[in-house]
């Protein structure tokens, strides 16, 4: 695997560009890190961050909803991008020959949107659509209440909102939010693809050179206060099932022995939780495991879908499962799981757009960016030894545990019941 330059440029109004060349292509991709995701929505208006992304596509620069619309198509851009947890994403992939063309287009998107108070009520009925979709989609609805569940504070919240956070927006608020949280102080550009290093770093400092302020820090993520159950009531013929718990985030000691051990559990059909919960009792027709970080944590989320008959075995086995991790995992499987991220890694390497979007992900958890080969050498260097002594003192334990469907499970330590 080939090392590539990384080139970092930090603006003194607190914007950091990240870029990496790739060889041998004529396209880049890009990503802007805008820190206004829905952890720094203003408490009871819940949904602020998606409505303001989609309304920053309502014309910007002068132009309206239809001239900004041509001027991206006329880069032949494909767009990316939207609210999340920790900030909302603004890029795209497109021909290299355009990436300054396509900043000068987003400088306008991110620093001067028209946010027309004629089309906030369109923009708020979609976003009351996408919420309202989760009741047809209960895998990602569970998803959604384990979140919610797991961090009861701001981190807990869905981007999606609630339908009161944004039935208490207003054409007036929009505006109000995008000069609070649109600031370039912690605000991220990586750039991955064919680029004139040079060229790139006049154009960002040109275009952005003069934007100032910082928006508010979001609060840092906590647990504090979660349940260890919550059954949340939808007559559906299926039972969710989400279970979620501590672990390494990115950048603490034991991430990667964390991160093959989850692969060894998840990583293929091949795997502990397919195995075992599925192949072996048929307790679930889906059955899954992800690691994931926020700044400042790390959590697994498991997953499985059952019927309602079965939930409780489903329950136990996929606990379980994911407590006998720590017993240690055998050469084999490790070899297995060190396999399927290596190729994940090359293939990532071989996206602008993936590694876009890992290299502004990077910045922002860790404040400087992993190199591929950095990667490569941490997951080559983990052992069956030190996943054992990483899970030894860090057990599998403090799981919260969530239920979507129509049965409500006699679970130790049960919390709360959603009657909503």
């Amino acid at each position: 695997m080939s090392q590539n330059e990384i080139y970092t440029y930090h603006l003194p109004n607190g914007l950091t560009l990240v870029a990496e060349p790739i060889g041998g292509i004529r396209s880049a991709s890009f990503q802007f890190l805008i820190p206004a995701g829905s952890a720094t929505d203003p408490d009871g208006r819940e949904g602020a961050s998606t409505v303001l992304d989609g309304l920053s596509y309502r014309g910007a620069g002068g132009k309206d909803t239809r001239g900004l619309s041509d001027a991206l198509d006329s880069l032949g851009l494909q767009r990316s991008g939207g609210a999340e947890v920790e900030y909302t994403s603004f890029g795209g992939a497109l021909l290299a020959d355009d990436l300054v063309r396509a900043l000068e287009l987003y400088a306008d998107i991110l620093r001067r949107p028209a946010l027309p108070a004629s089309e906030f009520e369109q923009e708020r009925e979609l976003a009351y659509q996408r919420l309202d979709r989760l009741e047809d989609s209960p895998a990602e609805k569970l998803f959604v209440e384990l979140r919610r569940t797991y961090f009861p504070g701001p981190y807990g919240r869905t981007p999606l909102g609630t339908r009161e956070g944004l039935a208490a927006l207003s054409a007036e608020t929009i505006p109000q939010e995008h000069a609070r949280r649109y600031r370039p102080h912690g605000a991220i550009l990586s750039v991955a693809g064919a680029f004139h290093w040079e060229e790139l770093r006049q154009a960002v400092e040109r275009l952005f050179g003069d934007w100032e302020g910082a928006a508010p820090a979001p609060p840092p993520p906590s647990t504090k206060g979660r349940a260890g159950y919550r059954h949340v009531p939808q007559e559906t013929s299926q039972e969710q099932i989400g279970v979620a718990y501590p672990t390494a985030g990115l950048g603490a000691e034991g991430y990667y022995e964390a991160r093959m051990a989850v692969e060894v559990l998840s990583g293929g059909m091949a795997a502990r939780l397919f195995t075992e919960v599925r192949e072996k009792r048929g307790l679930a027709y889906s059955v899954r495991a992800v690691q994931q970080s926020v700044k400042g944590a790390g959590f697994i989320l498991a997953y499985a879908g059952t019927t309602p008959e079965r939930c409780m075995e489903t329950v136990d086995v996929l606990v379980g499962e994911l407590r006998r991790i720590a017993e240690g995992v055998t050469d084999e499987e490790l070899a297995r799981a060190r396999t399927g991220l290596l190729s994940a890694l090359i293939m990532q390497g071989e996206s602008t757009r993936a590694r876009a979007n890992a290299l502004g992900r990077d910045q922002y958890l860790l404040g400087r960016v992993r190199s591929l080969n950095e990667i490569r050498r941490a997951v080559e260097q983990v052992t069956t030894e030190s996943i054992y002594l990483y899970l030894r003192d860090h057990p599998p334990a403090d799981f919260t545990v969530v239920t979507l469907g129509p049965r409500e499970l006699e679970v130790e330590g049960r919390g709360t019941r959603d009657e909503g």
